[in-house]
């Protein structure tokens, strides 16, 4: 066992510092129960990416360990199949885009968001291949005509691209492909079955590095992203469904609190230190200097507290509105029953 380092926190802590603060009245009792070993529990992540950090530190450092789960990690391969996972009943969390969580409860199915990676969301990028870039496309205005690649229709993805296209006064004018996982759809743009597809920063930094892909919008730019979207708005979330909740809240309380420390540890160390922790286990598909420029990226954008505030919340539901879903079905699922931040309160006055 390698000695402990100062500012890491160790099931023990957790436990004695649970237990002042359930006395205090500041944690639910339930929260006690993360001393206990749990059992096993199934996380499954959309895809394979830089962006998916904190899972994949969570995972390799073992804070769900810590917390008191033993957890087995799914590579979902998508936001839609992650979803239906969770429904299913076959993973007992799921990070996928934030929208994916709203469309489950709409289907009847009551999912909630109890912790969020970002705040901005990181697949909003497009990456363009270097064939169309050479031909003089220098704008999503010049996509007209053409094809841009999505996980899956109604995915987080699909969102992004409807609602970046629609703003450019492209409706109905730039042909959707959904290809399935991010792999796939870097294929697709490297083979030139597509034109361009949403992109996460880690495949424009693929595309670029090996030469067959230009980046044609960049959320990292403050003036794209603002002029696009407002302000903050969340990207890949942790929901859970309503029934876990009410039956196992100490399970998504040691879920939660093993992302929450991957946060504390992210927002403290280096990319270098980062890309250490995940690149060999989770990350090979891509190079360790596409990874690191990546990760350095990604310290801007990764959320510091994990949580969705209302505001955040209200934007991306105005992304949605008359493109994924009716208004009215949206305001049948407001901030109050979408999101429950009551966890992520929990595991940071437990660290």
């Amino acid at each position: 066992m390698s000695p402990k380092k100062p500012g890491d926190v160790t099931r023990r802590d957790l436990v004695k510092g649970a237990a002042g603060l359930s006395m205090a009245g500041l944690l639910p009792s339930w929260a006690m129960a993360q001393g206990a070993r749990l059992g096993p529990a199934t996380y499954g992540v959309a895809s394979i990416d830089p962006s998916y950090a904190m899972a994949y530190v969570a995972l390799k450092k073992r804070y769900f360990r810590d917390a008191g789960l033993d957890v087995a990690y799914l590579n979902a391969q998508s936001g839609p199949r992650g979803k239906q996972m969770l429904a299913a009943g076959q993973l007992d969390m799921v990070t996928t885009g934030v929208n994916d969580s709203i469309a489950l409860s709409i289907a009847g199915k009551p999912s909630v968001l109890v912790a969020s990676f970002d705040t901005r969301v990181a697949f909003a990028n497009i990456l363009v291949s270097k064939k169309v870039w050479d031909s003089g496309v220098r704008s999503v205005k010049d996509l007209k005509g053409r094809s841009i690649g999505v996980t899956q229709p109604q995915a987080a993805t699909w969102l992004m691209a409807t609602y970046i296209i629609d703003k450019a006064g492209l409706k109905g004018q730039v042909n959707i492909k959904p290809l399935g996982d991010f792999a796939t759809m870097m294929g697709a743009v490297k083979s030139g079955a597509v034109d361009c597809t949403t992109a996460t920063f880690g495949m424009l930094e693929k595309g670029q590095e090996e030469g067959w892909g230009v980046p044609l919008f960049d959320i990292t730019n403050d003036f794209n992203w603002n002029s696009l979207f407002g302000g903050d708005v969340n990207g890949y979330g942790c929901y859970v469904l309503q029934e876990t909740i009410d039956r196992r809240p100490e399970v998504v309380q040691a879920l939660v609190t093993g992302i929450v420390k991957a946060t504390n540890f992210i927002g403290t160390a280096s990319a270098q230190e980062i890309a250490d922790t995940v690149f060999a286990d989770y990350l090979q598909g891509y190079s360790m200097p596409s990874v690191l420029r990546a990760i350095a990226v990604y310290k801007k954008t990764w959320s510091r507290d994990n949580r969705i505030t209302k505001a955040d919340f209200d934007r991306l539901v105005g992304i949605m509105e008359d493109r994924q879903f009716s208004a009215a079905e949206l305001s049948k699922v407001p901030y109050e029953k979408s999101v429950n931040m009551s966890f992520v309160d929990a595991a940071r006055k437990a660290t």
